[in-house]
């Protein structure tokens, strides 16, 4: 096991003292995390959401945020405003909610289409813009924004632009019997996340999973696959540039995590859902025929010949 593999495993096992029997979600949120990505977690009311993101921020000296998006949050309670200072004489920035290390973006889809798209540029850049000036977001920046599955009545679907700023979308799902026990039986005790790494130590390992080796060949699957899924007739429209980049640096994040310093195909096929599933708009056949985007997906890998190395 390598230095970066235990740093990573610490800081794991430190969110599931609190996040019991979900070790692959955790997984999938660090794979999002080391590779400067963002995650949308779609599932019903009740799972953790919340927990999870707590967990994570307390486990570095992150500066956390959460907000609650309603009918009538506003673009200036997410990006910050300008206000007038009489003391001064001059207008000060007012920081928003997006100006911190780890952001939840609690039922993002409860809110209005002009104050999600508040949050594209802090998802694209790590910076928002207000009355003409720039602000820098502290980094590590990563945002993780949920939306109920069962809340359909006053909600906002979110656009295609904002799905796909999204490095991963997942659910949790509810907790098998004996951690659903554990739950219940832990409510009464406080359980208390420690700090295992700093903000210092996570921009390393991001720089690390970031520097992991990719043979061309794995960079040539992934491209295949985004092609095949552009020439389908079931999508109306396939996977972007983007959701390859995305793909890929997802990929050498996993490989990190399993103490690797290079990617293997198994690493990409792992994520081809989360990563690419969201980013699939179908055609009127593959509505009419309900096709599930991840069942495409899944019939196109098929096709699609793994790469091979020789051992």
């Amino acid at each position: 096991m390598t230095e970066h593999q235990k740093k990573v495993n610490l800081i794991i096992n430190n969110i599931e003292k609190t996040f019991i029997g979900k070790r692959d979600v955790i997984n999938m949120l660090m794979i999002t995390c080391l590779a400067r990505g963002h995650v949308l977690i779609e599932d019903v009311p009740g799972v953790g959401k919340t927990s999870l993101a707590n967990a994570l921020a307390k486990s570095f000296d992150s500066s956390f945020k959460r907000i609650q998006f309603t009918p009538d949050t506003t673009p200036s309670d997410v990006v910050g405003f300008s206000m007038y200072d009489s003391k001064i004489s001059e207008f000060i920035y007012v920081e928003g909610a997006v100006l911190n290390n780890i952001v939840l973006a609690d039922e993002l889809n409860r809110t209005s289409p002009k104050t999600q798209s508040a949050l594209l540029e802090a998802m694209q850049d790590g910076k928002v813009t207000v009355d003409g000036t720039t602000h820098e977001i502290p980094q590590p920046f990563m945002l993780i924004a949920t939306q109920n599955k069962a809340e359909q009545f006053g909600t906002y679907p979110l656009p295609e632009s904002q799905l796909d700023r999204f490095m991963i979308v997942m659910s949790i799902g509810y907790p098998d019997e004996l951690s659903a026990i554990k739950i219940v039986e832990g409510a009464k005790k406080e359980t208390i996340v420690d700090k295992v790494a700093s903000n210092k130590d996570l921009i390393e390992l991001q720089d690390v999973a970031e520097n992991v080796y990719m043979d061309t060949k794995i960079s040539q699957y992934i491209v295949k696959i985004a092609i095949a899924t552009r020439n389908d007739r079931l999508i109306e429209t396939g996977v972007s540039t983007r959701g390859t980049l995305l793909l890929a640096r997802a990929a050498k994040s996993k490989a990190l995590i399993e103490g690797r310093d290079y990617v293997i195909p198994d690493d990409v096929r792992y994520l081809i859902n989360p990563v690419l599933a969201h980013r699939l708009i179908l055609s009127r056949e593959g509505l009419t025929k309900h096709s599930k985007p991840t069942e495409i997906l899944s019939d196109i890998v098929k096709q699609i010949p793994v790469p091979e190395f020789n051992k």
